[in-house]
């Protein structure tokens, strides 16, 4: 596939400045492009690079117009940019509508939906129109799908849970095990308390590879509208997570959780469990959340990465931290007694 910069401009909006006529094939980095693909600069202070590059053209802020005399469209959000071109040069695959041989399928389907092979999709099912069921995936009863959702291969979903539209599934996503819902007798065993609640995903969500959502206990786990979530995720039983967050790899949400909306959450996160997160709340990496957080705002609780025999010595430190506190208070005390006096 390929655009004249006339055309990108044209379907994306943009300046263009330079020759219109010039055609691209694929959106490249600067580093790696070659003649004939377009390259993005979202940050000016590496503009140096545009001398070394071979792309035809480039997407830049109109603050970086005077680093290059080649073709360039420019834009506020060159990223942003960058991702809308991205998806007209490379749009997704259409699996052809039909249900493979192999499948088993218990429920009535549109004739435009994709099963692939040895694909499951049990009783009362309700599939949208257009959308593709991978290889290998697993729906139980009562599973509801909006239309133009795709699973890819080995995705579980469990039954009675609902799939908003233009879903994506990847492979090894489990949507509905049990949450971790135990009860101790007397004697210090546990007894399982059966899971009746369900999962319900919005519409425009993405969920990543071997990420699971638990069902509830009794109310539903819901993820909102254009939630994306990466791979490696955990969101357990009666979360809710608000429209358009997003959430890195190994974040994990423990049970009834509530995240607001536009929440951005790092990479290996993890939050306790009965708490509320506000709209706008950005977590960086390795961040443990503890309490409720009713501002937005940036929150960060790490401890960087230092030699071995420091952080011995200074988590020794640490531990005796209260006892310091308490004769700070003493000595304060005895500060202003003397203060008095004199």
């Amino acid at each position: 596939m390929e655009f004249s910069l006339g055309e990108l401009v044209g379907r994306l909006g943009g300046e263009l400045v330079g020759d219109p006529a010039v055609v691209v094939r694929q959106i490249a980095s600067i580093e790696a492009a070659q003649e004939g693909e377009l390259a993005f600069l979202s940050n000016p202070k590496l503009g140096a690079s545009l001398a070394t590059s071979k792309a035809s053209a480039f997407i830049l802020s109109p603050k970086a117009a005077g680093l290059t005399e080649r073709p360039r469209i420019l834009t506020g959000d060159p990223y942003l940019y960058f991702a809308r071109v991205a998806q007209l040069f490379n749009q997704p695959k259409q699996a052809p509508a039909g249900v493979h041989s192999s499948a088993v399928v218990a429920s009535a389907l549109p004739a435009s939906v994709s099963v692939g092979p040895n694909a499951v999709i049990g009783e009362n099912c309700v599939i949208g129109e257009d959308c593709v069921i991978g290889a290998g995936c697993l729906l139980a009863d009562g599973v509801h799908i909006g239309a133009g959702s795709l699973l890819h291969p080995g995705v579980k979903i469990y039954d009675n849970c609902v799939i908003g539209a233009r879903a994506i599934l990847h492979s090894g996503a489990v949507i509905g095990a049990d949450g971790l819902g135990f009860a101790r007798d007397a004697d210090k065993h546990w007894v399982k308390i059966p899971q009746i609640g369900r999962v319900v995903l919005g519409d425009d969500v993405e969920i990543g590879a071997n990420t699971t959502i638990d069902r509830g206990a009794l109310d539903d786990t819901v993820v909102g509208n254009g939630v994306k979530l990466d791979n490696l995720i955990h969101v357990a039983h009666n979360c809710h997570v608000g429209d358009d967050t997003i959430m890195a790899a190994m974040a994990g949400l423990a049970g009834s959780t509530r995240v607001g909306k536009r929440v951005m959450v790092g990479g290996k996160a993890g939050f306790s469990g009965h708490l509320e997160v506000a709209d706008d709340v950005v977590i960086s990496a390795d961040t443990n959340v503890t309490k409720t957080l009713d501002k937005a705002g940036v929150y960060t609780a790490m401890i960087p990465l230092q030699p071995h025999a420091d952080w011995v010595r200074n988590f020794a430190h640490l531990r005796r931290l209260d006892a310091m506190a308490e004769r700070v208070r003493e000595l304060e005390k005895k500060l202003a007694e003397m203060e008095k006096k004199s």
